[in-house]
Formats: structure tokens, sequence, C-alpha cells
């Protein structure tokens, strides 16, 4: 079938491996190459450059995956269109979430939509907001989820829930006695922070900008990839962290860490759906709209 082929064609191409887009696709690296061979034959063209191990689109395969990507997204929206007709939600649905809300939000959501429509193959990426954000671009995935507050002009955002970014520290830490710190206090302290690129950070620079201060300011103790790294970090040091306050929902509970409140400082924030401008219908959509009812 050409939409196969013109699938193989655009995890090759976005992978810039056959190998890759086998493992991608769980067809063999044969298969995968018979698959292109069949579309230079049809087209009369070479699609990609190969030198040595490695290859690159010629300029006739960026054109074709420029019209393969829309074909494929029409061939979607038209399975689900039809499905739905007969009340059947079926298809592939692949998420993206920036590294708080894979972890601390969607799971028990993915675990009930999963059940619900049990016909939708689901699956999520994880990383940093601007990680996600350029798997939407390169269309490695259909739906975004991000915590950043910056955003790319084609993209299309959608709120979906309020967070707060909160200042944490181990119980059996001696600032545990601390209910409330100033700003300035918070300045002396050994803070750590999520990694440059995450929306965290990115919303707490811009929080602290509004106060005319700059993280350089701070006694910045480690800047780590993970929230899960932050509080376990802190576990065992006299240190303090801002990370969501969903993240340490549990850990509150159970004593492990505690809130320490900023003076006249709130650090809050949007989690946002993001899609490609103009992306509108299909399970993106279906997905949406249970997200923001249980919301």
């Amino acid at each position: 079938m050409i939409d196969f082929r013109l699938k193989v064609f655009c995890s090759v191409a976005r992978n810039l491996s056959f190998t890759k887009a086998s493992k991608e696709l769980y067809v063999s690296q044969p298969a995968i190459s018979k698959h292109i061979q069949e579309l230079e034959a049809e087209y009369s063209t070479r699609l990609f450059e190969r030198m040595g191990t490695h290859i690159a689109l010629t300029p006739e395969g960026e054109l074709l995956l420029s019209h393969a990507e829309k074909i494929l997204a029409h061939y979607k929206q038209l399975d689900f269109e039809m499905n739905l007709l007969t009340q059947r939600h079926v298809g592939e649905l692949r998420l993206g979430a920036s590294t708080t809300i894979a972890q601390y939000v969607l799971p028990t959501y993915l675990a009930t939509f999963s059940q619900k429509f049990k016909q939708i193959k689901l699956s999520l990426i994880n990383g940093n907001t601007r990680d996600i954000e350029r798997a939407i671009e390169e269309h490695r995935i259909d739906l975004g989820l991000i915590e950043g507050v910056s955003r790319q002009p084609h993209l299309h955002y959608t709120p979906f829930m309020r967070d707060e970014l909160v200042c944490i520290a181990s119980t059996r830490s001696r600032l545990a006695r601390r209910d409330e710190i100033s700003l300035d206090e918070l300045r002396q302290l050994p803070l750590v922070i999520r990694e440059s690129g995450s929306g965290s950070l990115e919303v707490f620079e811009k929080t602290l900008a509004q106060h005319q201060l700059k993280l350089s300011q701070f006694n910045i103790a480690m800047q780590m990839g993970t929230t899960e790294g932050i509080k376990r970090f802190l576990y065992h040091t006299d240190s303090v962290g801002v990370v969501s306050i969903q993240a340490v929902t549990t850990d509150l509970a159970e004593g492990r860490l505690k809130v320490i409140d900023i003076a006249d400082f709130s650090c809050e924030r949007e989690f946002c759906f993001v899609q490609n401008a103009g992306q509108t219908g299909g399970l993106e959509s279906d997905f949406m709209r249970y997200m923001t009812r249980k919301f």
C-alpha cells in the first residue's frame, strides 16, 4: 500500500537511518530498503544520498517528505472519521510530555484512557519542554503536553491545568525548622534546580525576573535532569529545591519533604497541550477532551 511505503519513507527520513526505521516500525531492514527502492523506482529519482554508513535526503526526498507527512496526517484523520461513524475509536496516538507531566500527571489518565478506548494504541516519549516541541515540529508525535511559558509562533498551545512551583527541603534537614524564608535568604541557600531547556527552570527564571533577580545571583548547588533526581539529592543534604507541587504530593504526605514558603513570591504556570498550527480533529482532540473533562 502506498500509505505504508510513505510511512516507511517518513521514518527513514526522520531518523536518517534504515536501522532505526526498522526498529521503529517493527519491519525487517531488507523490507525497509525494498519499500524505499520501490518509491525511488516509482518517481524515477533518488530520495537519499548514500554516504558510507550515513544517508541524507536529496532535494527530491525533501519534497516528498513535505507532502508525505501531510498525506499520512490525512489518512489518519480519514481513518478516525470513518470509524467514528460506527462509534469505534481505533488508531494510534503518539504522545510526548515534558518530564514533570510524564512522571506525575499523565500515568493515571493514560491508564484509564487505555481502558476506555482499548482499540487505540498509545505511546509516550518524554523530555524537557523544548524536546517535546521539536518532536511536534518533526511530526514524531501527534500531541505534546508541556510545562514552559515560552511559545513557538508556528505551534498552537491549549492550557489544560494550573501548576505551582514550590521550594522544598528534606524533613531531616536543618532547614525544615523554617516555615517561610525571604527571597534574600533563598539566594544564600544551596539551591538545586532543573537543567537548561526545562519548562520548570524557564518559569522560575521568568518569575525571578519580575523581582529584578537573575539565576546567577543564587547559590546553585546542582542542576539535574529530572525532578526525581532533585528529590533524592535533597533527602541527603541541607539544600533546597524548586519543583512542581505535582511532584511532591506523596513525599509531603509521607513526611519525607516539606514545602518552605517564600515570602511575597508566587511561581505559577499552566500545563499546555501543544500541536502544529492548523492541526484539528482526530484522536488528539479526543484525548484533549478526555483530559480536560478529568481536570
